[in-house]
C-alpha cells in the first residue's frame, strides 16, 4: 500500500497524479502548506475587513467586475457562483479526469496564494480520500478563465448539491454520499467560490495523465514497428547509431536504439542478409524511428510545460506575500492547448506509420513471401483483412481529431473574456487519440507477431520471440477464421498494461 502523498507548496509530479487517479492514492495537507494558507487566508480578510473593492473578494466577475459587493452578501455570491458555473453539458467525464483535477485545484490552493481557508484543501481531499467523485460532463470549459464549469461540479459537490460517484460507483446526491462519508457539507466564504473554479485543472489533469500514457505507448511502438522489419524481411542497417548521430535529434536515437535491440539476435534478419535484390526498405520500416522519434521529442516539450504548470499557482485574483492582491492571467489555458495538440498530431502520424506497416504485412504483392492476410487458406480464410480496416478507421478518426482546438476562439462574458484557449477541448480530443494510437498498435502487434510466427524455420529476435510467447498465452496465431473482435480487445489491454514492453525488455533489458 502506499503512503500517503503529502501536498505542500511544491506541488506535484505527474506521478503524483497517476498514483491519485488511477490507484487511488490517500492524499494529506502538509504543515508548511497549512501555514501558507492561513498567512494568506488572513491578509484577505484584512484587505476585505472595510469597504475596499478587491476584484473576486468584494466585487462580483467578469463582466460584472465593477460591481461592489456588501459583506453580508458575499458568502450568497460565492454559492451563487458555483451554482451557476457548474453548467456542462454531454457525456460524463471519466472519473480518473476528475479525480486528477480535484487534486490538481487542491495543490494550487496549498501553494498559500489564494486567500482562502484550509477548510477548502481538506474538503478537497476527503473526497479523494473517500472516492466521492463529482459528476463533470464533457462541454462547458473554454479554457479561458481556467476550467470554470467542471470546476464549479467539483466546488458544488463541496457544499453538498449536485451528483456524485460514491465509493462504490453508485450515482447519488452529493449532500447523501458526504453524510455517509462522515463528511459536512462546506460553506463558503469570500473569495472561495471563485478559488474553487479558476485553474487550469482539467486540462491539466488530462494532459499529465496523457503524458504518463503517451510514454509507455511509443515505447511499444518501437517494439510494434521492430517486429515489422523483421516480419517483413527489412534490414536493421538503416537504425546504426553513426547513422542516427548525422541527424542528432534525441527521440529519434532513442527510438532507432529500442528497435535495434528488439532485432538483436534474429535469425529472421541475418537469413537475408546475402542475396536480397532490395536496396533498401520502404519509408513505413526505414523511418519508423523518425517519426517515432518526433513524437518522443514532442512528448518531452509537452511533459516540461505540464511538470511548470505542476508547479505553478493558477488563481485570480493571487494573494501575493507582500499583501497585494493582483489580478492576472494566468488561468489562461494557451500553454497546455498548443501541447495538447501539437500531442495529437504527433500520435495521429504515428499512428498512420503503424497502419502503413500494417497493410504492408498483409499486402502479398509486398510482404515478400507472406500468405495473403496471414489467413490459414486464403480466398476460404479472410485472415486478418478487416483487422486492418479498424487501423485505417483508426487512423482516420485520429486526423480528425488532430486538426488544432487552439486556433478557434468564441469570446464570452460580454467580450470581457474576448479570447479563450480551447485547451480543455485540445486535451479532451488528445485522450481519444490516446485511445485510437493504442488501438492501431494492438492490431500492427497481432499482425506482426502472426507474420514472424509464419517465416519459421528462421527463428525470430529473443525479444521478438519473447512479445509472441507472451500474447500466444492469451490470443491464438494463424488458424481458420475466427471471431477477432475479442482478441482485439485482449491485444488492447497488453498494449495498455505494459504487458508488450515488459516482454520485449525481458529479452533486451531496460528500453529507452
Amino acid at each position: 500500500m502506499q503512503t500517503p502523498l503529502a501536498l505542500g507548496i511544491r506541488g506535484v509530479s505527474i506521478t503524483d497524479v497517476v498514483d491519485v487517479a488511477r490507484a487511488g492514492r490517500a492524499v494529506t495537507l502538509d504543515k508548511e502548506a497549512i501555514e501558507a494558507v492561513e498567512r494568506s487566508h488572513s491578509t484577505a480578510t484584512e484587505l476585505i475587513s472595510g469597504n475596499r473593492a478587491v476584484y473576486g473578494l468584494s466585487t462580483g466577475f467578469g463582466f460584472l467586475a465593477d460591481r461592489y459587493i456588501e459583506p453580508e452578501h458575499r458568502a450568497v455570491l460565492q454559492v451563487g457562483l458555483v451554482r451557476s458555473h457548474a453548467a456542462t453539458v454531454g457525456e460524463e467525464v471519466d472519473s480518473e479526469v476528475v479525480r486528477a483535477m480535484i487534486l490538481l485545484r487542491a495543490a494550487t490552493l496549498a501553494k498559500g496564494f489564494s486567500g482562502i481557508r484550509v477548510d477548502l484543501i481538506t474538503g478537497l481531499l476527503a473526497l479523494l480520500n473517500h472516492e466521492i467523485t463529482p459528476i463533470v460532463r464533457e462541454h462547458g470549459s473554454l479554457g479561458c478563465s481556467g476550467d470554470l464549469a467542471p470546476l464549479a461540479h467539483v466546488a458544488l459537490a463541496l457544499i453538498g448539491e449536485g451528483d456524485v460517484l460514491d465509493s462504490h460507483g453508485r450515482r447519488s446526491p452529493a449532500a447523501r454520499a458526504l453524510l455517509e462519508a462522515g463528511l459536512n457539507p462546506l460553506e463558503l466564504e469570500a473569495k472561495e467560490g471563485l478559488a474553487l473554479t479558476n485553474g487550469t485543472d482539467g486540462m491539466l489533469a488530462m494532459l499529465s495523465l496523457a503524458c504518463a500514457d503517451i510514454g509507455l505507448l511509443l515505447k511499444t511502438a518501437d517494439v510494434a514497428a521492430a517486429m515489422s522489419v523483421e516480419a517483413l524481411e527489412g534490414t536493421d542497417q538503416a537504425f546504426l547509431p553513426e547513422l542516427l548521430a548525422l541527424r542528432p535529434h534525441p527521440g529519434q536515437a532513442a527510438s532507432a536504439a529500442n528497435m535495434t535491440a528488439v532485432l538483436a539476435g534474429s535469425g529472421i534478419v541475418a537469413s537475408h542478409k546475402e542475396g536480397d535484390t532490395r536496396v533498401q526498405d520502404a519509408y513505413s520500416l526505414r523511418c519508423a524511428p523518425q517519426v517515432l522519434g518526433a513524437a518522443r521529442d514532442t512528448l518531452d516539450h509537452a511533459t516540461t510545460v505540464v511538470e511548470r504548470e505542476l508547479a505553478s499557482a493558477i488563481d485570480n485574483p493571487v494573494v501575493l506575500p507582500d499583501g497585494r492582491v493582483a489580478s492576472c492571467g494566468n488561468f489562461h489555458g494557451a500553454p497546455l492547448a498548443y501541447v495538447a495538440d501539437f500531442l495529437a498530431i504527433a500520435l495521429a502520424d504515428s499512428a498512420s506509420i503503424s497502419e502503413r506497416r500494417i497493410d504492408r504485412l498483409l499486402d502479398p504483392t509486398r510482404s515478400h513471401g507472406l500468405p495473403a492476410f496471414l489467413a490459414a487458406d486464403p480466398g476460404v480464410d479472410s485472415g486478418l483483412m478487416l483487422a486492418q480496416y479498424s487501423a485505417a478507421a483508426l487512423v482516420a478518426d485520429s486526423r480528425r481529431l488532430a486538426a488544432p482546438a487552439s486556433v478557434d476562439n468564441i469570446p464570452t462574458s460580454a467580450m470581457q473574456e474576448d479570447h479563450v484557449s480551447m485547451g480543455w477541448a485540445a486535451a479532451y480530443k488528445l485522450r481519444r487519440v490516446v485511445t485510437d494510437f493504442a488501438g492501431v498498435l494492438a492490431i500492427e502487434l497481432m499482425t506482426s507477431s502472426r507474420a514472424v510466427e509464419l517465416r519459421a524455420p528462421h527463428a525470430p529476435a529473443p525479444a521478438s520471440r519473447a512479445v509472441v510467447d507472451g500474447v500466444r498465452q492469451q490470443v491464438p496465431g494463424v488458424g481458420p477464421d475466427r471471431y477477432l473482435a475479442p482478441e482485439l480487445d485482449l491485444m488492447t489491454g497488453m498494449v495498455t498494461s505494459g504487458q508488450i514492453v515488459a516482454w520485449a525488455e525481458s529479452a533486451t533489458g531496460p528500453l529507452r
